[in-house]
């Protein structure tokens, strides 16, 4: 299970039938107000790599055997959740800011392009891989965009929206082995069927502030994060309020099984976004080719 940790400002890795912690992530101490209060972590790339961002601002992708960051960014505006992108790319959420971010990776930590695109308190992101979409519920909305599939200059573009249950949406993330979604906002807790986009309401102990949702196969009961204090928690419960997991002291924001998505992720190995060099290589043959033939006519 991977949880934001926000009482050290950290990513941890934790056995729930033990409580050990078997992983942890900060930042470095130069970007350490970036990641003040963690707010969302996954992990993809079969494993191998961490997805996190904070509500300080940062977003970053982190290679979890040796808790190398790979690639380090400022999105601001209270970032909420980031997704990882086809091409190696991320996303992120902001509420405050009311936008979602889109970074070009680059892994030699330069300076790199970013795009903005408004959504009304944008807490949540979610790529759907069936259909080469972005999920992401707003306010009062939830949206579908298109990637562009640009490595050197990512950008979406809004396909359409539904109106979701209650208001100010919060968690979303796929439901294990369904093609649907969990959707949470500050009073309903729902399921979103990906193919319809119908919004089905959900029972549980408690319905109200989920902070996240997550399930798996049989075995894996399916977690939620409810705050005891503002906004966290010591303590991870199941949908009949079952304890799970709880560890005195810690203020815990969001809880994830880790396990395999592939509603988001296609099981290949991460890797920062590049251009084709084939491509590039037979488009100057080309160039080439065609100036030596105008010569010799």
């Amino acid at each position: 299970m991977v949880l934001c940790e926000q009482s050290q400002h950290r990513i941890i890795i934790v056995e729930p039938g033990t409580g050990r912690i078997t992983r942890e992530w900060k930042a470095d101490t130069a970007h350490a107000k970036w990641f003040t209060n963690p707010s969302d972590a996954k992990v993809v790339a079969n494993g191998e790599y961490l997805i996190t961002c904070a509500s300080g601002g940062g977003v970053a992708i982190v290679r979890i055997k040796d808790k190398r960051t790979m690639f380090c960014a400022y999105a601001g505006g209270n970032t909420h959740s980031v997704e990882l992108l086809p091409d190696g790319n991320i996303v992120s959420a902001s509420s405050n800011g009311n936008y979602l971010t889109l970074f070009k990776v680059d892994t030699t930590h330069k300076i790199n392009y970013q795009q903005q695109v408004p959504i009304p308190f944008g807490h949540n992101v979610v790529w759907d891989r069936q259909r080469n979409v972005l999920w992401s519920a707003g306010r009062h909305h939830l949206y579908r965009f298109r990637y562009n599939f640009d490595c050197a200059h990512p950008n979406l573009q809004l396909i359409d929206s539904v109106g979701i249950p209650g208001a100010e949406g919060h968690d979303l993330f796929p439901v294990f082995d369904r093609d649907s979604l969990w959707l949470t906002t500050t009073t309903v807790f729902s399921r979103v069927d990906a193919a319809t986009m119908r919004i089905d309401t959900m029972s549980a102990k408690t319905v109200k502030h989920i902070k996240s949702v997550s399930s798996g196969p049989p075995g894996y009961p399916t977690i939620v994060s409810i705050p005891k204090e503002q906004w966290w928690t010591d303590e991870i419960l199941d949908l009949q309020g079952n304890s799970i997991y709880r560890e005195k002291g810690l203020k815990i924001y969001k809880a994830r099984w880790i396990l395999y998505n592939d509603f988001s992720y296609d099981g290949r190995p991460w890797r920062p976004c590049k251009k084709k060099k084939a491509a590039v290589y037979a488009a100057a043959l080309v160039f080439i080719y065609s100036g030596i033939y105008l010569l010799n006519r």
